[in-house]
Parts: C-alpha cells; sequence; structure tokens
C-alpha cells in the first residue's frame, strides 16, 4: 500500500517524530511506500510533495517543527479543493492518507472521508484541547518551556517588588496555563474557562505583598477575556491579553506591573522525551489502523492506552481544562480575599 503523510496547521515538536515512527513501522512491518505532502493541505492541492523512507526520515526523532512544513490553508475554503486533493492522491498512487493535526485538520479530514477519501489522523495541538484524546504531543513541551519561563521571572519579579504577567498559548482553552502555572507555582492562572475577575486578581496581588512577598507571578492564557475591553470577544485576534491585564493591574493595585508574551516559543525546538514516545506511539497506531483499512478514525491516548476513535469524536467542541484540575488552582490560594483599593505603600 502507498501512503499518504500530511502535516497542517501550526507545527509543534513531535510532528517528525511521528513521521518517523509511521515510515518506519509501515516499511518495515507492512511493505508500504510512502509519499509527504509538503505545507500542509497546499500540497494536496498543488501537488507537492517529497519522498518519506527510512533514509530521509532518519535522525529527525528529535528535531522540532516538520520536515514537511505545514500552512494554514484549509482544504474546505478552497474551490474544487476535495476533488483536487482525490486527484494528486492518484497521480501519486496514494491509497490512503495520514493526517496530523489538531481541530481545523481533522474536521477537514472528516470532510474528506466523506467524499471517499481513506484518512486516518494524529491529534496534534499545542493548546492540548482536541476532543476524544487525553493527550495532544507537542503540550508536555511546550508546557515545560512555560514552566522554565516562570522560574526565571520569580527571581527577576522578586528582586524589583515587580507583578510580572506571562502570556502563553491558548485560544479556547487554558491548559498550558493551569499545568505550567501549577508547575511553576504562580500566584494567579488567568484561564479562557473562568471570566477574569480584576477585584479577585487584585485581592491576590495584594495579598502576596502582605504576607512580605512583594511580588507576584501571573500566568495568562492569550485567549482569556477581558471584561469591557478589546480582549472581551472570543473572536477577537490573539495576543495582548498580558499587555492589557498589566496596565489594569497597575492601575488598580499602584504596584509597578509588566508583562512578557513566550508566543511561538512555546511551540519551537526539541520535542521533551514524553512528547517523543507518544508522537511514536501515534505514528505506529496510524499506520497499524491504516493498514486494517480502518479508515475515518483517528489514533487517540485513553487512559493511557493508545486506541482509535471516530474522526466525529474528535472534532467535537474543544476539551476545556477540566474541574478537577481547576478544583487545584483554587485549592493552593487562600480564600475569601478581598480587594481592597489602591495600595497606601504602592501610591505613596
Amino acid at each position: 500500500m502507498r501512503i499518504g503523510i500530511v502535516t497542517a496547521g501550526g507545527d509543534c515538536p513531535g510532528l517528525n517524530a511521528v513521521i518517523r515512527a509511521a515510515v518506519r513501522k509501515g516499511v518495515l512491518h507492512y511493505g508500504n511506500e510512502f509519499v509527504g505532502f509538503t505545507e500542509g493541505w497546499r500540497g494536496l492541492i498543488e501537488d507537492l510533495s517529497m519522498p518519506l523512507n527510512l533514509q530521509t526520515t532518519d535522525e529527525i526523532l528529535s528535531r522540532g517543527g516538520t520536515i514537511l512544513r505545514s500552512s494554514r490553508l484549509d482544504i474546505r475554503q478552497v474551490h474544487g479543493g476535495y476533488v483536487k486533493c482525490m486527484q494528486t492522491m492518484a497521480r501519486h498512487g496514494v491509497e490512503a492518507l495520514i493526517a496530523i493535526g489538531g481541530n481545523g485538520t481533522q474536521a477537514a479530514s472528516l470532510a474528506l472521508t466523506e467524499v471517499g477519501v481513506n484518512v486516518v489522523g494524529v491529534p496534534k495541538t499545542i493548546d492540548n484541547d482536541l476532543s476524544g484524546t487525553d493527550m495532544c504531543f507537542g503540550f508536555d513541551t511546550a508546557v515545560n518551556v512555560a514552566t522554565e519561563a516562570i522560574d526565571r521571572l520569580h527571581t527577576t519579579a522578586e528582586a524589583h517588588n515587580r507583578v510580572i504577567i506571562c502570556e502563553v498559548m491558548g485560544r479556547h482553552t487554558g491548559w498550558i496555563a493551569a499545568c505550567a502555572g501549577l508547575a511553576g507555582g504562580a500566584h494567579v492562572i488567568v484561564i479562557p474557562e473562568r471570566p477574569i475577575d480584576l477585584d479577585d486578581i487584585c485581592a491576590q496581588v495584594q495579598y502576596e505583598w502582605q504576607e512580605g512577598r512583594q511580588y507576584a507571578i501571573i500566568v495568562a492564557a492569550e485567549g482569556a477575556h477581558l471584561p469591557n475591553t478589546e480582549w472581551a470577544s472570543p473572536s477577537r485576534k490573539l495576543g495582548g491579553i498580558g499587555v492589557a491585564l498589566a496596565k489594569v493591574i497597575e492601575e488598580r493595585t499602584g504596584y509597578e506591573t509588566r508583562s512578557i508574551s513566550l508566543g511561538h516559543v512555546q511551540r519551537g525546538g526539541t520535542p521533551t522525551a514524553y512528547d517523543r514516545q507518544l508522537a511514536t506511539r501515534y505514528g505506529v497506531a496510524a499506520v497499524d489502523v491504516v493498514n486494517e483499512r480502518r479508515y475515518g478514525r483517528m489514533v487517540a491516548l485513553k487512559n493511557s492506552v493508545i486506541v482509535d476513535i471516530p474522526l466525529e469524536d474528535a472534532v467535537a467542541p474543544p476539551r476545556g481544562v477540566d474541574a478537577q484540575l481547576m478544583g487545584v488552582i483554587t485549592a493552593l490560594r487562600p480564600p475569601a480575599l478581598k480587594y481592597s483599593g489602591l495600595s497606601a505603600e504602592a501610591s505613596g
């Protein structure tokens, strides 16, 4: 069987590990041949490809990014996109496609399946919010990068008696903010799943000064909503919530407040050991599902076991931070704090 592989949407650490594992399992155990379509779905629309074999995928396990490159092009928005995709696959003799990507990619995979294309999905998003799986590869690396940054911010914030806001990725959900914030000992964690309560945040900042620490670290997901501002709408352009929140906190508390956005640093670089092995497990499982001709499925992690689920389950609404993790966040902060207005020692 000749199999195509595509990586679509945002890049993340672990993509190359999936590609390598799929090719090695397919070539060594099934006698498969592989074609890589480059630049995301554009490769299938414009017939852009490269050979994938044991040689071209050797030594890529630890590399970040994707040797196939990627793009945000959505095949569903291209006139005649499905037909062009099928024509490209037929031209290369490709019988089935492994599509590695997040919410948009798996939605496109489902659409292709519905018009007769043989597709198997692999879940990828550092936001970790894809439905149907407990974990997406790339997430662990992003959390480790964010945690290291938070660790470093503690020392500089303490040295200057500052509030520092660390803005991390998370469009619809706050998985990175929640996990990195907990691991990095943040005093406040702001996520899209909960509306921002400025009085509560300012009360927590004041509490740190009252207890003698005189600094505070806040971790904010980029998709968090700040009421009565341009950052209040879920459909707004991402980025900037940290700057906006810093301005409000400084005005309301009187404490010097700075912000930093980690941006694409979170999705670049070498994948962690966990992401390498998870991505490898996904790649092996995807090839098994393809060779069993069980199309329209996505491999997933459930209770530490790799399974496969219908693509319909993968494109359900994003999976938000669960109540148990939110409970841990709440348990680490003092209850019933009250904002007392501009602090005299800060304003004086």
